[in-house]
């Protein structure tokens, strides 16, 4: 005959598993509220702080720097706006970072070129050191990531602001001397405060044509296209190097030569 109280040292032992496992630890912790603040390391690192750097860049470019709140940067890149205070202090840190990223590339791009023009040569031109001059910033823009784009039209946008040109001053300046030293080889004899002039007028319209706005596009009813950078390329350094050599013709003429 079946006895039931065999089954009671296996309830007894059921009772017991049962309060062990809800005594015991799960395995899967819950995950912590995420605090603001300093962040750490891991979630502050490279790859955060370049999503915040592209994302400012386009932003900046975009709607120009009072035009844009850290708040929208961090959702744009997909962080925590701690992080911008982190690693940037505060907005004027970000652009600086945003500006001086691209900066110190397109300084080295543009001293090889004009140094490895002039190595070697025996004679310079007007047409050639402004090739030397203006050809990385197209070559950077069309063959480089897409970010160079939006770096262009931020240069041009600040290039027209007082605040603005005291970056491009300190940034920028040493390439222009370099550049200025060979036009003063190249054309002897002309005024140095020309080929300042001269320089001034080919930055106008050098950022301009980079900035790509596409404003020449509804100009020409469609004939011309901001876009297209080698329509651009040959034209724009015909066209400033048509302007050093006008220079020199008008100082000659009028006997100041």
């Amino acid at each position: 005959m079946w006895d039931p109280s065999i089954l009671e040292p296996m309830i007894q032992a059921g009772l017991y598993l049962a309060k062990t496992e809800q005594k015991a630890p799960s395995n899967v912790e819950k995950k912590k509220p995420q605090r603001r603040g300093r962040p750490s390391r891991s979630e502050g690192g490279v790859k955060a702080r370049g999503r915040l750097l592209d994302a400012a860049e386009a932003l900046f470019a975009e709607r120009g720097f009072y035009g844009v709140t850290t708040r929208q940067v961090a959702s744009t890149a997909g962080v925590d706006d701690a992080l911008i205070y982190y690693h940037f202090k505060n907005k004027s840190g970000l652009f600086d970072a945003v500006f001086e990223r691209r900066a110190r590339v397109l300084i080295t791009a543009r001293q090889d070129s004009l140094r490895e023009y002039v190595a070697d040569r025996p004679h310079v031109t007007v047409e050639g050191a402004i090739a030397a001059f203006i050809n990385p910033m197209i070559d950077l823009s069309q063959k480089s990531d897409p970010g160079w784009k939006s770096y262009f039209a931020l240069v041009a946008q600040i290039d027209n602001t007082p605040w603005g040109s005291e970056i491009i001053h300190r940034f920028f300046d040493p390439n222009v001397h370099e550049l200025i030293d060979i036009l003063q080889e190249a054309l002897p004899g002309i005024p140095k405060r020309d080929l300042f002039w001269g320089y001034n007028f080919l930055a106008g319209s050098m950022m301009l044509a980079l900035s790509e706005t596409e404003r020449v596009d509804r100009l020409s009813g469609g004939l011309c296209h901001a876009k297209d950078l080698d329509a651009m390329r040959l034209r724009l350094l015909n066209y400033c190097a048509g302007g050093f050599l006008a220079m020199v013709t008008a100082e000659r003429l009028s006997g100041r030569g």
